[in-house]
């Protein structure tokens, strides 16, 4: 459990948190100089499809976590319930939903002065977005948001800034569909498409970390 930490030093670190089905299997990522007076915020990152192969160590979510850190950020991924040592089984978005406001909420109790940032790749978008609003948000990034497989358009407004990352040639999300989901109401979103990138970034991820890092930097500095 998150208060069971105790003092980290910087790097990644196996721990244990509370979901509803029981123990979520989680790695935090502790930035270099660390100390808890001084984290701004916690960023949450969840992972692809648990039913196709998708789990913390997906490496968009990685790359993701990683990136969080470079910005100073604690960050923490973890395994969706019935993937790796997580217990319980697969919940179609609704367990998942409760496992990640329940994830916030032992957040909060370590780090009562951080921001909550979520972050979501595919299907771990769609949680992220889902529960964005529960948990009072303060950052929302959704990587490849899976619009076709889940209703994007029924999420409460997170009433935070939401970056959306997309590959315009992406083989599992249509672009298309992605493009109109965001002209529903363009102002709502920060969007970017990144050419001739698929659904998993090969070859791309270090242009990811390198836009959210351009992108967060600033806010980071500002909290």
């Amino acid at each position: 459990m998150l208060s069971d930490w105790g003092q980290l030093e910087s790097g990644e670190h196996r721990i244990s948190l509370v979901g509803g089905a029981g123990v979520i299997e989680a790695i935090v990522h502790i930035p270099k100089g660390f100390h808890d007076a001084r984290t701004k915020a916690v960023a949450i990152c969840c992972h692809p499809h648990p039913l196709y192969e998708g789990s913390m160590t997906n490496k968009v979510v990685h790359t993701l976590a990683k990136t969080f850190s470079k910005l100073g950020l604690v960050s923490i991924r973890f395994n969706f319930r019935g993937v790796g040592r997580s217990e319980g089984k697969h919940d179609n978005t609704i367990g998942e939903s409760t496992d990640v406001v329940l994830i916030c909420q032992q957040v909060i109790k370590r780090f009562p002065k951080a921001q909550i940032w979520l972050s979501g790749f595919s299907f771990g978008s769609f949680i992220a977005a889902n529960v964005a609003h529960e948990v009072n948000a303060a950052q929302l990034i959704s990587i490849s948001p899976a619009v076709e497989h889940y209703d994007f358009t029924e999420v409460v407004d997170p009433g935070c800034p939401w970056l959306v990352v997309m590959g315009d040639e992406d083989d599992i999300v249509t672009p298309s569909a992605v493009d109109h989901w965001i002209n529903m109401s363009p102002e709502r979103y920060d969007y970017f498409q990144f050419p001739d990138t698929g659904h998993f970034y090969h070859g791309k991820l270090v242009k990811l970390s390198d836009l959210l890092l351009q992108q967060f930097q600033p806010v980071v500095e500002a909290i």
